[in-house]
């Protein structure tokens, strides 16, 4: 069971799992996971950039869950900003989310998304807010 989410998965029951994405590393320090393109383009058969979007905020908030989970924490995306460099029509995406600053307060991940040739096709960066658990479920009441 994942400590961050209380799934069996981080990504089970969520838009990640209807996009397709799949996790094949996480750790706070490097967060690797695939999108399908099938499915997830626009009308011109082009990778949607809303779901470079999703597979980039899932990898980044991954990493930064498991980051802030090292004190009990939660992680909450507050920021997400992409860079579209090329399209894809077919295969599978794949997106790398390495930290660019860790803090008690605040983590921030680039994430890197490249085709199957490896040509990068974006560029996001993503910073969450971390927070004391009890203190985000206090507030739900």
């Amino acid at each position: 069971m994942d400590q961050t989410t209380g799934r069996d998965s981080p990504t089970g029951g969520t838009l990640a799992e209807r996009m397709g994405i799949t996790l094949l590393e996480a750790s706070p320090e490097r967060v690797v996971g695939t999108m399908p393109v099938a499915g997830n383009t626009q009308p011109y058969g082009l990778l949607h950039g809303g779901a470079s979007c999703v597979l980039a905020e899932t990898l980044g908030s991954v990493g930064a869950s498991l980051h802030a989970g090292r004190t009990g924490g939660i992680a909450l995306g507050i920021e997400i900003n992409a860079t579209h460099h090329r399209s894809a029509r077919s295969g599978v995406v794949t997106g790398v989310a390495r930290p660019l600053h860790l803090g008690h307060t605040t983590a921030t991940y680039e994430i890197v998304i490249t085709d199957q040739a490896g040509r990068r096709t974006c560029t996001a960066r993503l910073t969450c807010l971390l927070s004391n658990r009890a203190r985000v479920d206090g507030d739900r009441a």
